[in-house]
C-alpha cells in the first residue's frame, strides 16, 4: 500500500510547524501513540507535549508529505555536559512498514553526530519489534529494563562530510519548508472558502 502514496521529504521542523507536529502526534493510532510514548497518552497530554518541544534542546525531523507531516524524529539533549540524547520516532499507520522511520533516524543520529553527542538513547516497548529492527541496524546496544528496551547508540565523531551533509539537507529543508507553508496556507484557504460557499 506504502508505494502507491505520494513521495514526502525529510526537514528540520521549526516552531511555525507546531500545529502540523501537533496534528502528527494526535494522528497517531492508539498501538502508534502507545509505542511512541510507552505509554497511554492523552489528546491533552500530547498537547502538553507539543507545547514545550519547540522551547527545550530538541531537535525535529518531519517527514512532510503535500505540506502535512507523517512522521517525525526527535532528539532531545538530556545533559549537555555528558553529551547524551534520546531519540525517539513516529510514523502514521498507514506510512509504516516504507522505511521512513529508518530515513528519520539516518538524520537523527546525523545530528547527534554533528553536535557531539556521545550516547543516544532509545527507549521502547519490548513489543516494539519495529523500533528495535531501526535500532540494531543503527548499530544500537539493546538492553531490557522493566519491561522496556533501552538502545544505545553511539555515534562515530563529526566529519568535515558530516557537517557537509546536514548543510546539504538544510539546505533542501528551507526550501520544501516553504512550500509546505505556502501549500498549509492555501488549504486553509480553500477549506475556508468551501466552508462559506455551504453556508
Amino acid at each position: 500500500m506504502a508505494h502507491a502514496m505520494p513521495l514526502g521529504h525529510i526537514r528540520k521542523l521549526w516552531p511555525t510547524d507546531k500545529s502540523a507536529f501537533l496534528d502528527h502526534l494526535l494522528r497517531l493510532d492508539p498501538d502508534s501513540r502507545r509505542k511512541r510514548f510507552a505509554m497511554f497518552a492523552s489528546d491533552e497530554f500530547i498537547e502538553r507535549y507539543v507545547a514545550t518541544c519547540f522551547q527545550t534542546d530538541s531537535i525535529i525531523h518531519g517527514y512532510v508529505v503535500d505540506g502535512i507531516v507523517r512522521g517525525v524524529g526527535e532528539l532531545r539533549l538530556l545533559d549537555s555536559g555528558n553529551k547524551q540524547a534520546e531519540a525517539a520516532f513516529s510514523v502514521e499507520e498507514a506510512w509504516q512498514g516504507s522505511g521512513i522511520g529508518s530515513d528519520l533516524m539516518q538524520h537523527t543520529l546525523l545530528t547527534a553526530r554533528n553536535r557531539g553527542i556521545e550516547k543516544v538513547f532509545m527507549n521502547c516497548l519490548a513489543s516494539n519489534r519495529s523500533m528495535q529492527r531501526m535500532a540494531r541496524a543503527a548499530g544500537a546496544a539493546l538492553e531490557f529494563e522493566s519491561g522496556e528496551v533501552v538502545g544505545l547508540v553511539l555515534p562515530p565523531h563529526a566529519s568535515p562530510t558530516s557537517y557537509a551533509r546536514e548543510v546539504m539537507w538544510d539546505s533542501e529543508g528551507w526550501a520544501t519548508a516553504v512550500v509546505d507553508m505556502q501549500k498549509r496556507y492555501f488549504m486553509r484557504r480553500w477549506a475556508g472558502h468551501l466552508n462559506r460557499s455551504s453556508a
